[in-house]
């Protein structure tokens, strides 16, 4: 018989483990798979982005995903706390672009063995290559687990962190949804959300813009009306398959919404190649470099306005010969390549699947969730954090920090709910 049980060896499964130890409770933690951390060892490129630095207010406008639930948690626990708490382990943090916390070690292993050894100094046991099948309870409240080999063990509460759907490979299969709605949880739709954009356009499929970055553009996801839904001035990729890159990843989950609305059908996204400047500024700007070296070939007037291959390409849509000379070019033309940079269209028609996304969309339903502790309102001793819930922001830090904190107010809220 333990106090608290933690299903899942993730950031927030490691966090609600070591909350729930500080408070000297008898905790276990299951992981199905065959070491802890999975997620959190890749995540930053391998270098961990544990938090974000930005203002409250900031972090949640990043979470598009109902962030606003976690304004009631960071008052128990915040994004400075968790900074806070990885220093008093021992691992130093920096400060990166847009309020990102790195470890100085640049090192995602040094995060998670802070917090393995963490769970050590507390005495949490941990048992590893364990499938929870399902959870046991009965009328009033959870009462334990049973593992696929038949074992049953009881608690007094559980923390289920199990994660999503998104990145299966570190063991987030979607195994705590059924779970939930076993115990009377509405799990919302699930999808792909900090995930690539397909698209057929012939550009996309004759591979020609493969490889293709642009930096810091302005990427819309618009409505049918041509409206913007949301922009996002970031780099940006062309792929074999489609779009990728930052600004996409952002924008994804608003096409997946687009096409809920619009019955499936492709979704217009628009590339500015110049967000600092508007169509007329941009035509005006093309027009002075032809008048300052009128007997120059274009391509060579123009150079270094964008990357040289998007140069090209755009001046073939809009038929204009590269090699032919500024002074004689119809003001149309250059209208239309000014165009062509600020408002450039893409079909897109879907998303790659979820479980190629960075985050998982919907989950367990926050309202049927106490924000000041993370406890069920269904099912008294059990608790919910992490991925599983319908919580989910842009990468740069704000998922981990989603994570964390409901990690550790669930493991804590969790071990203060058993009767010493």
């Amino acid at each position: 018989m333990y106090d608290v049980i933690v299903i899942g060896g993730g950031p927030s499964g490691l966090m609600a483990a070591a909350a729930a130890g500080a408070e000297n409770k008898k905790v276990l933690l299951i992981e199905k798979g065959n070491k802890l951390g999975k997620k959190l060892a890749i995540s930053g490129g391998g270098r961990c982005n544990v938090t974000n630095r930005l203002p409250q207010e900031e972090i949640v406008k990043n979470i598009p995903g109902n962030g606003r639930f976690l304004f009631s948690p960071f008052s128990v626990f915040n994004n400075e706390d968790i900074i806070e708490f990885f220093e008093n382990l021992g691992v130093a943090l920096k400060e990166e672009d847009h309020g990102r916390m790195f470890p100085v070690s640049n090192k995602a292993m040094d995060v998670v063995n802070a917090l393995l050894d963490e769970l050590k100094r507390l005495q949490v046991e941990i048992k590893l290559n364990s499938v929870v099948s399902k959870l046991l309870m009965n009328d009033e409240k959870v009462i334990g687990v049973r593992l696929a080999s038949g074992e049953e063990i009881t608690s007094g509460a559980i923390v289920v962190a199990v994660g999503g759907k998104a990145v299966p490979q570190t063991g987030s299969t979607g195994d705590g949804y059924p779970w939930a709605e076993k115990a009377g949880h509405t799990v919302t739709d699930l999808y792909p959300t900090e995930v690539p954009l397909l698209s057929n356009e012939t550009f996309i499929k004759s591979k020609e813009l493969q490889g293709l970055a642009l930096r810091g553009a302005g990427v819309s996801v618009l409505n049918k009306k041509g409206k913007p839904i949301i922009t996002h001035e970031m780099d940006m990729l062309f792929t074999h398959f489609g779009l990728s890159g930052p600004a996409i990843l952002r924008c994804s989950q608003f096409v997946v919404k687009e096409q809920k609305k619009n019955g499936g059908q492709p979704v217009s996204v628009r590339i500015d190649s110049l967000p600092e400047q508007n169509e007329e500024q941009t035509f005006q700007m093309l027009l002075s470099a032809l008048k300052e070296d009128p007997k120059k070939a274009v391509k060579n007037v123009w150079k270094g306005i964008v990357p040289e291959r998007w140069l090209l390409f755009l001046l073939q849509r809009t038929a204009i010969q590269e090699s032919e000379d500024g002074q004689n070019l119809p003001h149309e033309k250059i209208r239309a390549l000014a165009h062509e940079l600020k408002q450039f269209n893409v079909f897109v028609y879907g998303t790659q699947p979820l479980e190629k996304a960075f985050v998982t969309g919907g989950g367990v339903s926050i309202k049927e969730i106490e924000p000041k502790t993370m406890a069920s309102k269904k099912k008294p001793g059990l608790y919910f954090c992490g991925e599983i819930l319908d919580i989910h922001g842009y990468t740069g830090g704000y998922n981990i920090t989603s994570a964390l904190v409901t990690g550790k107010i669930a493991g804590m809220s969790a071990a203060k709910s058993i009767e010493l």
